[in-house]
């Protein structure tokens, strides 16, 4: 039963025609507990926000969408490994762009182990382009574990979202990401806060 599902997921995700050419981005990161950085007020509200990015974005904006970058079975590596997801287990990766107004605003690559793609969780990896998030926190099972944040240079294959997205540049930019357990099974998602997104505009703080 295992096995079909992974055929039917990978076929679903290489059929997927919006493929983009920088699929997969990945993210190099050295995750920490936020208090271990001096972080602007406005910014850490943001990363520490235990709520819905979806929905805090969606009061702030007309209009928002999802790109799915791409999504492909893969094995987990060691930068992205935790007590949850090991090293080398097979896990759906997704990759989408977050968008206020048709302005960038967050990268997010998502992680669901394929042993966690089962019963209704099968979901999960049919969404196209409907809000992972969403979807999650409409769950009142949902639980969210610690979210530790990072600081990024805008270099490798980020830096070359950025260029595509013709966004301008930071010498740094920051993102987070959380373990979810739903129904006791755990998924990850990391959000990497693009330049020029809310969370780096200081007025957004108290909207």
């Amino acid at each position: 039963m295992m096995f079909a599902f992974k055929i039917d997921v990978l076929n679903d995700a290489n059929c997927m025609s919006s493929h983009s050419p920088l699929f997969p981005i990945t993210i190099k990161a050295q995750w920490q507990n936020a208090a271990n950085f001096n972080l602007d007020e406005n910014l850490l509200d943001w990363l520490l926000d235990p709520c819905s990015l979806t929905a805090r974005f969606k009061k702030r904006c007309q209009q928002f969408r999802i790109e799915v970058l791409g999504q492909q079975i893969q094995a987990c590596d060691a930068l992205e490994a935790n007590e949850d997801i090991k090293v080398g287990e097979q896990v759906l990766v997704r990759e989408v762009l977050l968008y206020c107004d048709d302005k960038p605003q967050v990268f997010a690559r998502s992680l669901l182990p394929l042993t966690s793609l089962t019963g209704k969780e099968q979901e999960l990896a049919h969404l196209g382009n409907q809000s992972l998030g969403q979807v999650l926190f409409n769950n009142p099972e949902l639980i969210r574990k610690n979210i530790e944040v990072s600081p990024f240079d805008v270099q490798g294959s980020l830096g070359k979202l950025l260029d595509n997205l013709s966004l301008n540049s930071l010498e740094q930019i920051w993102g987070r990401r959380s373990v979810f357990i739903l129904h006791n099974k755990p998924l990850m998602v990391a959000e990497v806060f693009l330049p020029d997104s809310l969370a780096y505009q200081l007025e957004s703080a108290n909207l």
